[in-house]
């Protein structure tokens, strides 16, 4: 393969990052995903970078789609989609956004180890620092349509709802690949979950 052609290929392939906190359904996010562009017809490439998740530290993965992927990781400055599942996870990773990246964010927040420590505080005005890095973030309460779906735990289908809704990408392919995916005894809450952030409204006043 020639540069010009590894370099037309790059361009071609999309970025998306997921991140979150251990214990928030990020790797079954990506792999709904990864199913979801494979039935499209896209070579396809998920990368699992897991922090300190049995604590609820810092998790995210990687998702890369389009005619040939080499790489499975996505660098700083390349990410097309962010879907951060908590707020402070999107500004953590803010730096890996490309210019009009599509950044959908859980107006949720975590304590991470030094909140809980009591060694600082959970920041303030997280999403007015998000702007002025260029990205306009979408904010939704994923954590209430999971509990109006059935369980808490379930934000991460909201925000592939959220997703699914923006992508351009037809609703069913996503439907089966949450079938294909999702224990039969977990199918009928991830369902209500995926419809919930299909269909939910962004907060206007999230900071």
């Amino acid at each position: 393969m020639t540069k010009n052609t590894t370099e037309q290929n790059d361009k071609l392939t999309k970025n998306i990052l997921i991140v979150g906190v251990g214990g928030q359904g990020t790797l079954l996010a990506s792999r709904i995903l990864g199913a979801v562009f494979a039935d499209c017809g896209h070579d396809v490439k998920v990368s699992e970078v897991h922090g300190m998740s049995q604590r609820g530290g810092s998790v995210v993965t990687h998702v890369r789609y389009g005619k040939s992927v080499a790489s499975p990781i996505v660098e700083k400055g390349q990410a097309d989609v962010i879907l951060a599942f908590e707020k402070l996870e999107a500004l953590r990773y803010v730096s890996f956004a490309a210019k009009d990246c599509l950044m959908i964010v859980n107006n949720q927040e975590l304590n991470p180890m030094p909140v809980i420590a009591g060694a600082t505080t959970y920041p303030q005005g997280i999403f007015e620092e998000i702007k002025r890095c260029g990205v306009e973030p979408i904010v939704i309460d994923a954590k209430q349509g999971a509990i109006k779906a059935g369980s808490a735990k379930a934000v991460n289908l909201v925000i592939i709802g959220k997703f699914a809704k923006r992508s351009g990408i037809g609703k069913q392919i996503f439907v089966s690949a949450i079938k294909n995916l999702v224990p039969e005894k977990m199918l009928e809450l991830n369902l209500k979950a995926f419809e919930a952030g299909y269909a939910c409204i962004p907060v206007a006043d999230a900071k």
